[in-house]
């Protein structure tokens, strides 16, 4: 008797190891399947931003393409007009002639330069025979230096005065060719005094410059 509960022990245990055994397999089998399921879910879901993301990347891109070819059009009826932009010759070396091109980069400087400047107003006031007598401004070159490149340029105004001296026909000019200028001038005071023969002539007025555009190619992680 005692002989068969030893032998029925024998096997219960056995049958428990057994058990416990295959239940640790089981265990493991969920979790190891959960897991995998959960990484195998998270690499569909990064795979499919990363998909979406390059759709969103070469749609960009054909539309950049796309204005990068209709501005290249542009540009070009742009630059190829009979008469440019302030009815000068675009083949013409007068003050008044130049591509379009050029009268835009001319109107506008990407950089702060104030003996630029200067010069341009001597040749202004040289070229319609009157006396100069000063030109004056401040240089503030140091103060732009860390203003040359902006992600939204706007204009700068560069303020100066000059005075000059000259007949009534030459003063008369000199304020006709500020106007007509293809830098923009805004004249903010105008002071005469004199008579005919001989006018002194006084202008307070400011022009711009505007810092260059920059682009920033950037990259982004994908998480």
């Amino acid at each position: 008797m005692a002989a068969a509960q030893s032998v029925k022990r024998t096997l219960i245990a056995k049958s428990n190891t057994q058990i416990v055994a295959v239940t640790s397999g089981a265990c493991f089998l969920v979790v190891f399947c959960i897991v995998a399921s959960i990484s195998l879910i998270s690499q569909f879901m990064y795979q499919n931003r990363i998909i979406a993301a390059d759709k969103l990347a070469l749609n960009t891109l054909k539309q950049d393409i796309q204005a990068a070819q209709g501005l290249e059009s542009s540009y070009k009826a742009f630059v190829g007009t009979s008469t440019n932009v302030i009815g000068g010759n675009p083949k013409g070396a007068g003050p008044q002639d130049g591509t379009n091109d050029k009268i835009i980069l001319d109107s506008l400087p990407s950089r702060y330069d104030y003996p630029a400047l200067a010069t341009s107003l001597e040749n202004i006031l040289t070229q319609q025979t009157v006396e100069i007598q000063s030109i004056t401004g401040t240089d503030d070159a140091a103060a732009q230096a860390g203003n040359q490149t902006s992600t939204e340029p706007q204009p700068q105004p560069m303020p100066f005065q000059v005075t000059a001296a000259g007949d009534y026909g030459s003063i008369q000019n000199v304020v006709s060719t500020f106007e007509r200028s293809v830098r923009p001038f805004q004249i903010q005071t105008l002071e005469l005094s004199g008579d005919q023969s001989k006018l002194n002539l006084t202008i307070g007025a400011q022009t711009y410059w505007q810092p260059a555009k920059s682009l920033t190619i950037r990259t982004q992680v994908i998480k």
